[in-house]
């Protein structure tokens, strides 16, 4: 039976009680995902564990500026479809006006899950009310994605790629949430989620997805100097500023896109569960990290 067709519970084990670590200093927040081992893939663990540590730095005055981060070789490999700590039909306390996602049929349950853990999750960590820095370095692969584009900023390592291949691996138009085609001009949108090959952090930076490339060893160092100019900042100036870009943003039209594209998503996933028997067409996370080595070359 697959995901979609009915509930059922699934034995987890978490590698680490800490898939996330905190540390504030200088008034900078540094928000670091920690499931090296698996290239930290996105579980509910980890989704909850972000927004205890965004909660957090919200809420410390003495925080002005927020760092994401990825421990290990990659910032984030995506979605978590594969590893022990897979906790899809895990509950956990809802931050969001939405109703507990296991005890659901069919596809209402991906549809209820994803409503808060990944298109509302990502809505409301793009609205915190400080700049938000993501460092990158490695793959930022599909629901890595995601983390990164909630973030003001964005500064990669010269090796670092990005990609989403959910539409060739699983026929499903891109992530939950959708910003692909404000990330990108619409017809490399359209190469970026047709074709779901990788994208270097150089191509990236000419579209403006990435704001600085870097070497890999000075990382840390660039985005630590942008975070401590930010923290020296008025805090209520930084506020306004981000709050009127996005606003500019949801003008365009951004809001009512992802909802349309997520309604597109789930459909998707309902198709997949009807004709391949598995919402995600059968696609495992060993399988995917191979077809993505093989269209890399």
């Amino acid at each position: 039976m697959s995901d979609l067709v009915q509930p059922k519970s699934v034995d987890v084990t978490y590698e680490t009680e800490e898939p996330v670590l905190y540390e504030a200093d200088a008034g900078i927040a540094w928000v670091t995902m920690n499931r090296p081992s698996f290239n930290n893939s996105q579980n509910g663990q980890m989704t909850y564990a972000l927004d205890d540590a965004f909660q957090r730095a919200t809420h410390d005055d003495a925080v002005k500026c927020i760092v994401l981060a990825g421990a290990g070789k990659h910032f984030s490999a995506g979605h978590d479809i594969g590893t022990p700590g897979r906790d899809l039909h895990h509950e956990f306390d809802k931050r969001l006006m939405f109703a507990p996602h296991t005890n659901k049929p069919a596809a209402e349950l991906l549809y209820t899950r994803e409503q808060e853990q990944y298109l509302g999750m990502c809505r409301r960590w793009r609205d915190i009310p400080k700049p938000t820095i993501a460092m990158v370095q490695g793959a930022c692969i599909a629901g890595g994605l995601m983390l990164a584009w909630v973030c003001d900023l964005i500064v990669a390592s010269d090796d670092a790629f990005f990609q989403d291949p959910v539409n060739p691996l699983m026929g499903i138009p891109g992530v939950e949430y959708f910003a692909h085609a404000y990330e990108l001009p619409p017809r490399v949108a359209k190469e970026f989620l047709l074709l779901g090959e990788r994208m270097t952090a150089e191509r990236a930076e000419r579209f403006g997805m990435v704001n600085r490339v870097v070497p890999r060893d000075q990382l840390r160092e660039t985005v630590n100097a942008m975070a401590a100019k930010l923290a020296g900042q008025d805090r209520l100036g930084n506020w306004l500023t981000k709050q009127a870009v996005n606003h500019v943003e949801e003008l365009r039209g951004k809001r009512a896109a992802m909802d349309a594209v997520f309604h597109m998503h789930h459909f998707a996933h309902a198709q997949n569960d009807l004709v391949k028997g598995d919402s995600i067409a059968g696609v495992s996370g060993r399988s995917a990290s191979a077809e993505n080595k093989k269209a890399a070359g």
